[in-house]
């Protein structure tokens, strides 16, 4: 219906968006040469997004971009980058089972801005916005479209689910005085299709595991399907490291240590950190106790605490996230590591100025000059005579781990957190590309082995505060971690400069 809210559509054109060019290199390409490779897995086929539908969403129309396992959106400000991630985002949480108005709260201007620029509604005062992807697996490839009507009211108003050449699961909106939709799905037995209502606040894709009952080839077809969707969706993270969130949970370390503060593991960001499903993962002073402090949240706040737990857990990966930080960072680096308090720590001068004492539990060393060490006194001062920076003793049981960066020689060490916006991205970013489910804050399918499971790092504004030395060393670190099949990455650049240098990136270019 013309300006209104679409049908789910029967097909889209192949090929790229109108409007968008693309550059990819081929996987052949792609460097094999990686002291990480000796963990892969055998190749597996794992369901994959290997497709990008966006037939009525914001300033994107009858848009179709293919998903290669690096892609990144490029483009001016205002040619639709940010929206395709927010587009893919969305998909994201309805196929982790979010209601579909807390979904669109995460999108900027929420439901009413996703409607088509300059649609107007149709006779019924009906507008809405349509999206969809495809999901290459097991069983071949499977097409989800949605189509979401945004007024009068917010529901969906139709979907569709194909595969192996049939439709195998459809919803239709055919009683607007109910919040339900008509849903019906293949089922190859006595009767040929099984019917019933659906919520029409859900992606129906997303209810079928609970609703089929998989007793005829055709419901196990259109499991298979649906569980192939919503694996490829669920491994998902998006990502936007804060630098003012790291700082926070920095003040906040300092803070619980203190005497009489507490014995929190650390502290949560500013307004909160929304997770990949929706919930709040931190929010004003709160603590971040156990396995939510060392799982990595969205903004990457609590990065100390989930060093500290990647450090001691794997050598290996710890190695080769030093080696990147050595890369992206101006000064030498020795080291990046977690320092939990628990001892004195006293000034060591080389020379007048060179630093101030360290008076009280959680006051930090402020040099007054270039070379400002300090060394450790008390408990485990024998075992590591390392010169470090002041941190935060504890006086409880839990003690808050701060993020240092070992520089070695003369120059010491300096809290990660006060380094510049560009470098704490570029650590951030490093550490999520090397690790996976287990570290960082996402919800994967249980029921599903991780090795069958491969995680989407959904970024936008991927160069962000990075200079083309940082853009480009990141890159290549993603290329070589896409190339063990267990990392995809979606992102957003301003800069399309640095990922033309890197073999294995393919950029849709929107606004040429």
């Amino acid at each position: 219906m013309p300006g209104g809210v679409p049908d789910v559509p029967g097909g889209v054109p192949d090929g790229a968006a109108p409007g968008a060019s693309v550059s990819a290199v081929a996987a052949s390409d792609i460097p094999t040469s990686d002291p990480l490779a000796s963990d892969a897995p055998a190749p597996l086929t794992r369901p994959l997004v290997t497709e990008l539908r966006l037939s009525a969403f914001k300033s994107h129309r009858g848009a179709t971009y293919p998903l290669a396992p690096l892609t990144l959106f490029a483009g001016p400000s205002g040619s639709g980058k940010s929206s395709a991630l927010q587009a893919y985002t969305l998909l994201v949480r309805l196929g982790a089972g979010e209601p579909l108005d807390r979904a669109l709260a995460a999108v900027p201007g929420g439901a009413a801005a996703c409607a088509p620029d300059r649609a107007a509604p149709d006779a019924q005062g009906r507008r809405g916005f349509r999206i969809g992807c495809t999901v290459d697996g097991p069983a071949g490839p499977v097409r989800l479209d949605l189509a979401v009507q945004t007024e009068p009211e917010l529901r969906v108003a139709g979907e569709r689910l194909t595969g192996c050449g049939r439709t195998l699961f459809t919803t239709a909106l055919t009683d607007p005085g109910r919040r339900t939709v008509q849903a019906a799905w293949h089922t190859a037995g006595p009767a040929p299709v099984t019917r019933a209502p659906l919520p029409d606040d859900r992606l129906g894709t997303a209810l079928l595991p609970l609703r089929v009952a998989g007793t005829t080839a055709g419901q196990r077809l259109v499991l298979a399907a649906a569980e192939q969707t919503l694996i490829a969706l669920r491994s998902s993270f998006p990502c936007d490291p804060r630098p003012e969130a790291v700082r926070a949970f920095a003040r906040g370390a300092s803070r619980s240590a203190r005497p009489g503060t507490g014995t929190g593991t650390g502290v949560g960001t500013g307004a909160g950190a929304a997770g990949p499903t929706g919930g709040v993962t931190g929010g004003p002073g709160a603590p971040a106790h156990g396995t939510e402090a060392a799982r990595l949240r969205p903004d990457c706040g609590n990065l100390a605490a989930v060093l500290d737990r990647t450090s001691r857990e794997c050598a290996t990966r710890h190695a080769a996230l030093v080696d990147a930080v050595r890369t992206g960072c101006s000064d030498p680096v020795d080291d990046v590591r977690a320092e939990r308090p628990g001892t004195r720590v006293r000034p060591e001068r080389d020379g007048p100025g060179d630093g101030v004492r360290a008076e009280g539990a959680g006051d930090r060393l402020r040099p007054e000059g270039a070379g400002a060490r300090v060394r450790a006194e008390g408990p485990g001062a024998g075992r590591d005579d390392r010169i470090r920076p002041a941190v935060a003793r504890s006086s409880g049981g839990g003690t808050a781990a701060r993020a240092v960066l070992e520089r070695g020689g003369t120059l010491g060490a300096i809290p990660v957190d006060w380094l510049g916006d560009g470098e704490l991205r570029y650590l951030a970013l490093a550490l999520v590309l090397l690790t996976g489910p287990g570290v960082l804050a996402v919800d994967p399918v249980a029921e599903v082995l991780p090795a069958r499971q491969v995680l989407t790092v959904v970024a936008d504004g991927l160069d962000r505060c990075l200079d083309r030395r940082q853009s480009t060393a990141l890159l290549e670190l993603a290329v070589r971690m896409a190339a063990r099949g267990h990392v995809r990455l979606l992102g957003t650049v301003t800069d399309a400069t640095a990922a033309a240098r890197v073999p294995g990136i393919r950029v849709l270019h929107l606004g040429a």
